[in-house]
């Protein structure tokens, strides 16, 4: 399908619909529960599950049936972690035998674990621009449905 992929509704909802569209009231709505961590995760990840699950869950962002995308970023996470700390220890580049100065591969290492650990990280608002369009909002001094802006599909 071309285009930009769609929010979920549950998204829609916290940055506080501002396309005014019509939301997707028959899109699937799992479950709220935090997944188990799964056993094969590097142990890095582990930690980097433990620290954000919780957290995750308590927003409504993580549910039980995301667990494959959430081991992803965490994998990626502790993929790119051990690269970067290649290179911190024995630098970016090596000597070849001729002489040449050469990328050592840990460098692409680092870079694509990095690109897949941020698009995933923008999945689950962990990057502070994905962090900026939602807005929680607590019901408290809510306004009362503008009757216009239903009739003119917007949700208030």
């Amino acid at each position: 399908m071309a285009g930009r992929k769609p929010k979920p509704t549950a998204l829609k909802k916290l940055e506080g619909n501002p396309g005014k569209r019509k939301l997707n009231t028959k899109e699937p709505m799992p479950g709220k529960g935090m997944p188990d961590c799964p056993k094969w995760l590097l142990p890095e990840a582990k930690k980097e599950w433990e620290r954000l699950c919780v957290k995750l869950s308590e927003i409504g962002v993580l549910t039980e049936i995301d667990m494959a995308a959430f081991a992803a970023y965490c994998q990626s996470y502790a993929r790119w972690k051990e690269a970067q700390e290649h290179i911190d220890s024995e630098g970016s580049t090596f000597e070849t035998d001729k002489g040449y100065h050469q990328q050592t591969p840990w460098v692409g290492i680092a870079n694509t674990n990095q690109k897949l650990m941020m698009q995933a990280a923008s999945e689950f608002g962990l990057t502070p621009s994905a962090r900026s369009r939602i807005m929680a909002a607590s019901g408290v001094g809510k306004d009362e449905e503008d009757e216009m802006e239903a009739l003119l599909g917007g949700e208030a």
